[in-house]
């Protein structure tokens, strides 16, 4: 980094919480209900550590690639431009980038429907009062960033904290009420009150694309790497990280099926934890629990507004964005690339106003988009293994990609299409980056079929919308 490298540097507890808060949003606070929609208490159990396995895999591939190659301070499309050459790391670079910033208009639309617990104004958090607060918070978030790294790490710091607390109360009160006779009430959800293959599977696979997204973020250390104090910090951060969450989630969940029964569950209403914590304490869990929800919200998307910026910028550093892009302030912090994306959230925000279903279009959509990235980054995996446990290594990234697969596939072919859509207008950025780094030959054979492919989608996509075959108004 050329005018920040005197710059105060993140360290282990900055990154863990900078990954934390960005993968623990919204969703944790309502993820015992979804399950609960989909299967009985065994089901979900088995779902959520097939889905802890599947992204530990993943972790291990960051952990390792990490390790071997301490030069690439971007890990997150590096390592695939590294493996694959530059248009893959650019396809990476840029599903991160498409996931952050549109997870960020979700984030602030959860952020406003929870304020409306206590502030009514804000109704759904898609009214005009919503958009004007969530709004403000964008740009205070954008200021606050714009003074360097290490500054945005220790306010991100004290809103990991400030997120956790609720968590924390929540587990505990569960781990003390918990009621091993709800438990295991109708544990496998089958009409034989037992083990039945045919009526578990479908509420296993139903469960497991229910939780394919809750780790989606996990990388958050390995994108920061530029601004982290080591390459050890980073892999720790990363390990770290994922052990918390993984934690959290199974914690949170599984108790719950303790405390109601699955109908209960199921019948919540947002958030669901709420339900669960007032069940137990009274009316003050509920409470305690919206304040949660509304802290998690703001936090993950401050965290995400950091890297929504940063993965811009080091992309400008490779070639793989234009130049415009690298532009720096006086604390450090990539100016140019932070307005880009804040001013795209800002355009989304206005489309809440006319599209009722945004909230849940933009959040499985920035979802899809990231596991594009996954997938690429599990294949570099395979292909740079390194010198040491080669099988090992090489087995790790097959699994990875292996999981990646069938979390793309159980997004859906709309999403699949309406991701292909949203790459290829930005091709032209790339050719523009490559042309301004004085290279003739944008496209390799390989990747000229790679464009040619995207683009065939991207218009499939636009047929399917006009014909009425993907309406992203229900989505």
């Amino acid at each position: 980094m050329s005018n920040n490298s005197g710059q105060n540097k993140v360290g282990l507890v900055g990154l863990t919480a900078l990954t934390v808060s960005s993968v623990l949003g919204g969703g944790i606070f309502n993820l015992m209900s979804d399950m609960a929609q989909i299967s009985a208490a065994g089901p979900s159990t088995i779902a959520l550590l097939i889905s802890g396995i599947g992204m530990a895999t993943f972790v291990f591939c960051l952990q390792n690639l990490t390790f071997q190659y301490p030069e690439l301070d971007a890990g997150i499309y590096s390592f695939p431009d590294k493996a694959f050459g530059r248009f893959v790391g650019f396809i990476s670079a840029v599903g991160f980038w498409f996931s952050i910033f549109l997870g960020n208009v979700a984030l602030g639309t959860l952020a406003m429907s929870s304020l409306a617990y206590f502030f009514p104004i804000f109704g759904d958090g898609q009214n005009i009062y919503a958009v004007i607060c969530a709004s403000v918070l964008l740009w205070l978030m954008h200021y606050v960033i714009t003074k360097g790294s290490d500054f945005a790490s220790k306010i991100n710091n004290f809103i990991t904290v400030a997120k956790l607390i609720p968590v924390a109360i929540f587990i505990i009160t569960i781990i003390l009420a918990f009621d091993f006779g709800v438990f295991t009430t109708d544990f496998w959800g089958a009409a034989s009150q037992g083990f039945n293959v045919s009526e578990v599977a479908p509420q296993l696979k139903g469960s497991l694309i229910a939780t394919v997204w809750v780790f989606v973020g996990v990388d958050g250390a390995v994108t920061y790497s530029g601004r982290a104090k080591s390459k050890s910090v980073v892999r720790q951060a990363t390990i770290l990280s994922f052990l918390i969450l993984t934690s959290v989630y199974l914690l949170a969940t599984v108790l719950s099926y303790g405390i109601l029964t699955q109908p209960e569950l199921a019948s919540l209403e947002k958030p669901a934890m709420a339900g669960v914590l007032e069940s137990v304490v009274g009316s003050w869990g509920a409470i305690l629990i919206n304040l949660g929800v509304i802290i998690s919200a703001i936090g993950t998307w401050f965290a995400c507004t950091m890297f929504a910026g940063e993965i811009l910028y080091q992309g400008t550093k490779d070639s793989i964005f234009p130049k415009f892009l690298a532009k720096e302030n006086k604390y450090g912090a990539p100016v140019n690339a932070l307005l880009v994306s804040d001013i795209l959230v800002q355009i989304f925000f206005f489309s809440l106003l006319i599209n009722a279903s945004a909230y849940n279009f933009t959040a499985i959509l920035a979802s899809s988009t990231m596991l594009v990235t996954y997938l690429f980054i599990s294949m570099a995996q395979v292909k740079l293994p390194g010198e040491v446990s080669q099988g090992k290594n090489i087995t790790l990234g097959i699994v990875s990609s292996l999981y990646m697969v069938f979390a793309i596939w159980a997004s859906g072919m709309d999403y699949i299409l309406l991701t292909s859509l949203l790459f290829a207008p930005f091709i032209a950025l790339y050719v523009v980056a490559q042309r301004e780094a004085g290279n003739k030959k944008v496209f390799t054979k390989p990747e000229w079929i790679g464009v040619i492919i995207l683009i065939l989608l991207a218009f499939l996509s636009i047929f399917a919308i006009f014909t009425g075959t993907i309406d992203i108004t229900q989505m």
